[in-house]
């Protein structure tokens, strides 16, 4: 395996498990929201909050460690999307603040939850997610062009696009869907069936459109990058296995049973999509004018990142494994028998 490969590969390690850690955060946030808008906050604030607790502050860990890593590894990258994501990431950016603050406000404030914070809280869980989806909108191509060697982004041509919007609309299903079959999980666990039952017919309801949102991203894609739709059928198994996942975690759903099998298999349904998708996406990090091979890092750097890489995992999975078996995982403090507070 070349430097180059391995690279690409540790940081799309990291992403995945940003993807997998920051949707749970995120859809739970909203589901906070939409169930204190509903009236149905008796049934799932204490598990939702039980879970966000100790694991909000451990979520953005994954999303510096891909950034740092990929300005290390692709140095060019940050002369490409340095300009161009300027507008994108700066309201990531802003967003994260935003919800951090509010999540702070929300739980910590002696007069309890105000429905400001939690609404705010809830609706930038789904903003983030959508405009950080933009980027791979713009790596596919056609929205960046080159003026005097300077990389101008098309803003317009961007956002009238429909494979932004089906991208983004992705993003967002996908969110919700993660999101609902983990809190279905965990409510079974803090033995609360309402909460459970709820989060079970969310997770049902979502399955739909996020079939719906990947089959319009297909057709979006066949239009816009030709050469990446064909790569994406020539690796039809990977996403072939990854529908199978999908159907035997609903039927899992469906039957009410084996909750924990089917948070492994959706995790492991979407890892084959997403890793699927970034094979086929391979080599360009941002097509055409950008590949892995003419922008990697000398080979004494890649290899002291590849090292700091692997040591921080060896650092991050223990910590939350720790964070997982303490808190989220342990029955006790599931069902609010006793309370830590990260």
């Amino acid at each position: 395996m070349s430097l180059e490969i391995l690279g690409i590969s540790v940081l799309w390690l990291f992403l995945f498990g940003y993807v997998i850690v920051a949707s749970i955060d995120f859809g739970a946030g909203f589901f906070n929201a939409y169930s204190v808008l509903i009236g149905k906050d008796q049934i799932l604030a204490n598990v939702i909050k039980r879970y966000l607790s100790p694991v909000w502050e451990i979520t953005n860990v994954f999303l510096v460690f891909f950034f740092v890593g990929m300005v290390g590894f692709f140095p060019q990258t940050a002369y490409y999307y340095g300009t161009i994501l300027l507008v994108p990431v700066s309201i990531s950016l802003i967003l994260i603040a935003i919800r951090g603050s509010y999540y702070a406000f929300e739980s910590y404030s002696e007069k309890g939850g105000h429905i400001g914070y939690t609404m705010m809280y809830g609706i930038t869980g789904l903003f983030i997610p959508a405009s950080l989806s933009i980027v791979l909108t713009i790596s596919e191509g056609g929205f960046v062009k080159i003026v005097n060697e300077e990389p101008h982004l098309q803003i317009a041509k961007l956002f009238t696009n429909p494979l932004t919007w089906s991208i983004v609309l992705l993003s967002i299903v996908a969110v919700l869907y993660i999101s609902a079959v983990f809190l279905t999980w965990y409510g079974k666990r803090a033995r609360d069936e309402h909460a459970s039952n709820l989060m079970r017919k969310y997770a049902l309801g979502w399955s739909l459109p996020l079939v719906i949102s990947v089959i319009g991203i297909m057709v979006e894609l066949k239009g816009h990058v030709p050469e990446h739709y064909e790569n994406m059928l020539n690796l039809w198994w990977l996403f072939t296995i990854s529908g199978v996942l999908f159907l035997i975690t609903l039927i899992l759903l469906f039957k009410k049973k084996n909750y924990g099998i089917a948070v492994f298999l959706m995790v492991a349904q979407f890892g084959f999509a997403f890793f699927g998708y970034g094979i086929s996406h391979y080599p360009y990090l941002l097509y055409p004018y950008l590949s892995v091979y003419d922008s990697f890092t000398n080979e004494t750097m890649a290899i002291a990142l590849v090292v700091a890489f692997v040591g921080g995992l060896v650092l991050l999975i223990p910590s939350l494994y720790l964070v997982m078996k303490w808190f989220v995982f342990d029955r006790d403090y599931a069902c609010g028998k006793h309370d830590h507070h990260a």
